[in-house]
C-alpha cells in the first residue's frame, strides 16, 4: 500500500530519507509532520493509526472509533507506507516481513507495545461493534486487570450499564499502580460506588480461561461468574524485532531503547526512538509519546538542513501527571501537587478523550471522520 509522493527504496535524494517504524500516535505524527520536509517512509503493519486512549469508549460507543481510527492516507499524503512488520534494522537499511528493504539516512523507532488489532480499519471497526455487542448482551461482565485500560473500561461499562454486574480482578495490591496511593484509593472508591466489585491481589490464568461455561477461579480459588471477559493486562514491549539487530545493544533488560537527551538511541547518530519504547524515566502516556515526536521532528529539520549538532533540541522527561476516564463526565487526575476526581478532570479529558484535539494535529477535520 503506497500514498502518492515521497522515497524509499531506489530514492535519488540524498540525506533526507526518513523511514519511521510504528504508526501509532507518536509514529504517525512525526510521519505527518515531516512528509514535506524529507523523503517519508512509514512502516507498519496497520493501514491505520489509532488513537489508543478512545479504545475503551469504543467499546461501549463503537461510532466513536469513526473518529479514533484513521487511515495512514488520510493525513500522510506526501510518503511511502509499507503495511508490514519490520523484522530486522542494519546501519542503513529497514527490512520487512514482506521483502521490503528501505534504505534510511534517518530512522525513527515508534513501535510501542505489540497489539495483535486487524490489518485494516474496516475490520477494526468491526472489532469494536463485536465488542460492544458482547457487553450489551451479557448481564455480567468480568475484566482482568486494573490498570488504567481494566479501570477505564469498567467505568465505562458502569456508566453505560448500570444494570450489569462488573467484576474487576487485578494481581497488585492497589488499581491504577502506575500513579500514586491517592489516585488509586479515588479509583477505587469511584468504581466501589458504581457496584463494581473489584478484587485486589488476585489473577486469572490467561491460559485457561475460557467463556463457555461462564465460571471463572481466581489465583486464591474465588470463584466468578460471567457472561463474558475482557483481558485488560499490559501489553508486551514492541522490541522483540530489534535483539538480534545493529540496536539489540541499545535495549535495556526490560527491551527499552536507551535514548539520550535528543532521544536518540545511544551510539547510534541518526538512528532516534520515541513513545513506549524508550528508556526515558517517565510515566508511558499517549500525549507524552506525542511530545517526543515534536522533539525529534525539530532534530531531524535540523539535522537535514546541516544545522549543526550542539542546535539539537532536547527532551525534559515530564512529572508524574495523569488523568483517568471514569466514564463519560467524570475522571480522577494526578497532578504534580495534588490529585482529584470528578466532573473538573472529566471536563479537560473524559467528553472527548482528546479525540477532536488530536485529529486537528493530525490535520484533519476535528468533528467529522
Amino acid at each position: 500500500m503506497a500514498a502518492a509522493g515521497g522515497g524509499g527504496e531506489g530514492s535519488s535524494r540524498i540525506n533526507n530519507r526518513v523511514v519511521v517504524v510504528g504508526g501509532g500516535v507518536a509514529g504517525a505524527l512525526l510521519a505527518k509532520n515531516m512528509q514535506f520536509h524529507a523523503d517519508v517512509v512509514l512502516i507498519d503493519p496497520k493501514e491505520y493509526f489509532e488513537i489508543t486512549w478512545a479504545q475503551l469508549r469504543s467499546m461501549v460507543e463503537p461510532s466513536f472509533a469513526e473518529r479514533s481510527v484513521i487511515n495512514h492516507t488520510d493525513y500522510l499524503t506526501n510518503g511511502r507506507i509499507i503495511a508490514s512488520s519490520a523484522v530486522n534494522v542494519t546501519e542503513a537499511k529497514v527490512l520487512t516481513a514482506n521483502g521490503h528493504s528501505v534504505a534510511y539516512d534517518y530512522l525513527v523507532i515508534a513501535t510501542g507495545h505489540a497489539d495483535s488489532t486487524p490489518r485494516n480499519r474496516k475490520d477494526r471497526l468491526e472489532q469494536f461493534q463485536q465488542g460492544s455487542q458482547k457487553i450489551k448482551s451479557s448481564r455480567s461482565v468480568l475484566i482482568i486487570g486494573g490498570g488504567p485500560t481494566g479501570v477505564e473500561l469498567a467505568g465505562e461499562i458502569a456508566v453505560d450499564y448500570p444494570e450489569k454486574k462488573v467484576t474487576l480482578v487485578h494481581k497488585g495490591s492497589r488499581l491504577l499502580e502506575f500513579i500514586g496511593q491517592k489516585a488509586s484509593k479515588k479509583a477505587m472508591d469511584w468504581l466501589t460506588s458504581k457496584n463494581v466489585k473489584v478484587l485486589l491481589g488476585q489473577s486469572i490464568d490467561l491460559d485457561s480461561i475460557s467463556e463457555a461455561d461462564g465460571v471463572y477461579t481466581t489465583s486464591a480459588g474465588e470463584k466468578i461468574t460471567a457472561d463474558c471477559h475482557f483481558v485488560c493486562v499490559a501489553k508486551r514491549l514492541g522490541s522483540s524485532w530489534l535483539q538480534e539487530s545493529v540496536l539489540g545493544d541499545s535495549l535495556d533488560q526490560k527491551g527499552r531503547l536507551l535514548v539520550d537527551e535528543n532521544l536518540r538511541v545511544r551510539g547510534h547518530k541518526n538512528i532516534f526512538a520515541i513513545g513506549d519504547i524508550t528508556d526515558v524515566p517517565e510515566i508511558k502516556q499517549g500525549f507524552l509519546a506525542q511530545k517526543h515526536a515534536v522533539v525529534v521532528v525539530k532534530n531531524l529539520m535540523r539535522l537535514i538542513k546541516g544545522t549543526g549538532e550542539n542546535k539539537l533540541a532536547t527532551y525534559q522527561p515530564s512529572s508524574a501527571i495523569a488523568i483517568v476516564s471514569l466514564g463519560r463526565k467524570e475522571a480522577v487526575a494526578q497532578l504534580p501537587f495534588t490529585t482529584v476526581i470528578g466532573w473538573l478532570p472529566g471536563i479537560v479529558k473524559s467528553r472527548d478523550l482528546f479525540v477532536s484535539k488530536t485529529r486537528k494535529e493530525m490535520g484533519l477535520n476535528p468533528r467529522k471522520a
